[in-house]
């Protein structure tokens, strides 16, 4: 939003708020969502687009959908491509307080390897973004393994959504479920 815009919507917003509607005698109250702005008349939606687009806002384009692949239980093989396969295990049985997600990342020959940057995201997928983590990159220890330390706070079901990426590109999205 420019600067000479925000009096604009300042003002609209007081107008709107100010004026008496002429049937129940009370004030018309305009929100965020409604569709009076000083440089979008309310057209149809792509013309609506067109004119932001042409004012050189920044316009907001919907991401690529992401397919999460369900990892299998612990221990056992998970395909990142066909060059890479992963296991995970966990400290111990996952409880309440800290529990750390061992990942080892291994090529077609069963030697492990470190050919990926991993990133790491804990949450309760009932009560979405509330114990959301946010995202944690798993450190290396001298065996090569990912570490990524999770805190679960309360029981229920936990997911942690795994990403790993290489040359800055994600190359497999992964979640891992679990029951506390």
């Amino acid at each position: 939003m420019t600067k000479s815009a925000v009096p604009a919507l300042f003002f609209l917003a007081f107008a709107a708020i100010s004026s008496v509607s002429d049937s129940a005698q009370r004030p018309l109250i305009l929100d965020a969502f409604s569709p009076v702005s000083p440089a979008v008349s309310p057209k149809s939606s792509s013309s609506a687009f067109s004119d932001l687009h042409s004012l050189g806002q920044a316009v907001a384009t919907e991401p690529a959908e992401i397919v999460w692949t369900a990892v299998p239980g612990p221990g056992k093989k998970c395909p990142i491509n066909d060059d890479y396969y992963f296991k995970y295990v966990f400290s111990e049985k996952p409880k309440m307080g800290m529990v750390i997600l061992k990942i080892q990342i291994f090529d077609k020959n069963n030697n492990q390897v470190v050919p990926y940057k991993a990133m790491g995201r804990s949450d309760m997928p009932s009560m979405r973004g509330v114990h959301d983590s946010g995202d944690v990159e798993f450190k290396l220890n001298r065996k090569n393994d990912y570490l990524l330390p999770v805190n679960v706070v309360m029981p229920g079901d936990w997911e942690i959504r795994v990403v790993f990426r290489l040359n800055d590109q994600p190359v497999f999205h992964g979640i891992i479920r679990f029951e506390v």
